[in-house]
């Protein structure tokens, strides 16, 4: 198991970055790349258990929302399949890529009163054979800042 985190300041209130966020299913209103969204059994996108299939990259994934709190700003999902290691044009694959992993991402906000601003913490958990583990951290580490910038760019639009 390894961990990709990441951490970022938001100058937008709490408020308004929860209210983007906290629906599992808004994941085209701020991630780029992500074309299209659907949570599927009729469930809500706050609702414990949804899972959402999105098309990110042109690649289809689904996750299970697995924890989710209005209180403390929390958002937490699980991947259904191992996600593949993917090739250098981006689609999954490669013959010499890490074996899939396994992973539990979080969002986690935290107000900052200076300024009303928020911190964001975006983890991913990976569970992966051991010899594969820097490759996948490496990757994520390089995603979830884009992923969050995506959030920050989105945001300002809003202004």
């Amino acid at each position: 198991m390894t961990q990709a985190y990441y951490s970022a300041v938001l100058n937008h209130p709490l408020d308004d970055v929860w209210s983007l966020i906290r629906d599992f299913n808004n994941y085209p209103a701020y991630i780029d790349g992500v074309s299209e969204s659907l949570i599927e059994d009729d469930k809500r996108g706050d609702e414990v258990g949804a899972i959402r299939r999105f098309c990110y990259l042109g690649n289809w994934i689904r996750q299970r929302l697995v924890d989710h709190s209005d209180r403390q700003h929390i958002l937490t999902y699980a991947g259904l399949e191992p996600l593949p290691y993917p090739q250098a044009d981006g689609s999954p694959g490669e013959s010499q890529a890490p074996a899939p992993t396994r992973y539990q991402g979080t969002m986690h906000l935290r107000p900052i009163t200076e300024g009303d601003r928020t911190l964001i913490e975006w983890f991913v958990d990976l569970e992966t054979e051991p010899a594969d583990a820097d490759r996948w951290r490496a990757l994520f580490d390089s995603w979830i800042p884009d992923w969050a910038d995506s959030l920050a760019r989105t945001l300002d639009r809003t202004r």
